[in-house]
């Protein structure tokens, strides 16, 4: 099993004793998000909503967009591969 890298946004931080990067033993981005929040519990409620990852939560691998990947949440980790987690940002100028 890969030791890959997840990096979080600041506002999630604070789940995870305020650490920007995070290591977690997975094979597939979906494993990767289920031990994150087994490793996190309190990260569950920001990122799911029930088992499905809320609409305003972007997973990238790297600089893709997991949602845009061939194998989508299935899409096999490599020891040199960061997850980034990434949430929509709403607002601005009227």
């Amino acid at each position: 099993m890969n030791e890959i890298e997840i990096t979080l946004p600041t506002p999630l931080r604070i789940y995870t004793n305020n650490q920007k990067k995070v290591k977690i033993a997975a094979e597939t981005v979906d494993d990767a998000l289920k031990r994150l929040v087994e490793t996190y519990p309190a990260l569950q409620k920001h990122l799911f909503q029930g088992n499905e990852l809320r609409s305003y939560v972007n997973i990238y691998i790297n600089d893709t967009d997991v949602r845009h990947h061939p194998d989508g949440f299935r899409a096999h980790l490599e020891p040199q591969d960061t997850i980034f987690i990434i949430p929509s940002i709403a607002g601005g100028l009227k």
